[in-house]
């Protein structure tokens, strides 16, 4: 149910091409696109920032479909964000402005699959430069199954079930409760971090909302280490027993707690007060220095979810920084805090962020 819930709302708002911004007047049942239309913060400016920032990525795209940030070359993840941008914009691969850009980009992210596994574990998605796999296992699935669902491209089910397989196999299963349920940053069991193990679990969540089956003890297995990953002040830590808190990992924890209908927990109520004790200020702003744009990519998500005075407390701040802070080319290449990982990276990321509330994407769809 919830999954057709989904996708008649993508289909409802992909043939209007724009978000709802006005309240439904009625007084029947509240609909998935009531609630778009109260939780739509956006402005003309955040839309014209969006617009100018898909400009830029599209200018940057190599002609086999990659993009290149920073030092990364040729890496699955950055592609993978870039591909879930301009899908938050309502294009599809062929169809929409940037049509011909997703083909070019899904072509490429489907060939990094490996299906033979002479050398590597089949279902892998592997950069061709390189480096630890999971960051990149992990988004780059999101993203082609956010394709997958939407388009049922026909040569793109075998390989996400394949990258699907491998995340059951890899993900820890021993009963140690300081990595029980997580992954690391290479395909294997042996070690866990919330980071990686939150990619892979928005992942996972996004293939079974797709159509793909996913083992259900997996998603129970990975919440449970979630769980077991919140600190008494609230927050949430790197690796389990250490005790260290920050918005990025709090934003992502609550964001899956949200998506799993755990949002009851204490935990996920304890991470939501801590998100609110550390906002977007100019007097805080220091709370998200170290990895801006991954932090607010998952914070805003989390902050849709939980809806009501969270949202309308913490949007308008990161909306209007973006909107002010944006380059004159389109990109992002100068917020606050530049990331390691290059402008095309924080470009894309920002764009997610300003496109969360319009609904666009499946991923970002409010569940009630």
């Amino acid at each position: 149910m919830q999954l057709r819930v989904k996708c008649a709302l993508w289909i409802i708002m992909l043939i209007l091409a724009v978000p709802v911004k006005a309240q439904s007047s009625g007084t029947g049942p509240v609909s998935p696109w009531d609630i778009t239309a109260r939780q739509y913060l956006g402005t003309p400016a955040s839309e014209a920032a969006v617009k100018r920032g898909l400009a830029y990525l599209a200018a940057r795209q190599a002609p086999d479909g990659h993009w290149v940030s920073g030092g990364y070359q040729a890496d699955v993840a950055i592609t993978a964000l870039c591909v879930l941008a301009f899908l938050s914009d309502g294009n599809q691969p062929g169809r929409g402005r940037y049509g011909y850009n997703l083909n070019q980009a899904v072509d490429w992210l489907a060939n990094q699959v490996e299906m033979s596994g002479q050398f590597i574990p089949p279902g892998l998605i592997v950069s061709p430069q390189g480096g630890p796999p999971m960051y990149g296992q992990g988004f780059a699935l999101i993203a082609l199954s956010e394709v997958y669902g939407m388009t049922q491209r026909h040569n793109l089910k075998v390989k996400i079930e394949a990258a699907v397989h491998l995340l059951e196999d890899t993900q820890n299963q021993n009963g140690n409760p300081r990595i029980d349920g997580g992954w690391r940053y290479m395909p294997r069991q042996g070690d866990a971090d919330l980071s990686v193990t939150g990619a892979e679990m928005q992942a996972l969540l996004a293939s079974r909302d797709a159509g793909i089956e996913v083992d259900r003890s997996t998603i129970t297995r990975g919440i449970d280490y979630v769980l077991r990953s919140s600190n008494t002040d609230g927050g949430f830590s790197y690796q389990i027993g250490q005790n260290q808190s920050d918005t990025a990992r709090t934003g992502m924890a609550v964001l899956l707690l949200y998506l799993t209908h755990n949002q009851n927990t204490i935990q996920c109520k304890n991470g939501l007060t801590y998100l609110m004790k550390h906002p977007f200020t100019s007097r805080q702003i220091y709370d998200y220095a170290q990895h801006f744009h991954y932090s607010i990519y998952y914070v805003t998500q989390a902050m849709y979810q939980a809806g009501g005075t969270y949202w309308s407390t913490w949007f308008p701040a990161i909306r209007n920084e973006l909107v002010r802070i944006q380059d004159t080319d389109g990109s992002w290449r100068q917020t606050p805090f530049v990331s390691d990982a290059g402008g095309t990276y924080a470009t894309a990321m920002c764009i997610l962020v300003l496109q969360v509330p319009a609904g666009l994407l499946p991923l970002y769809q409010r569940l009630e």
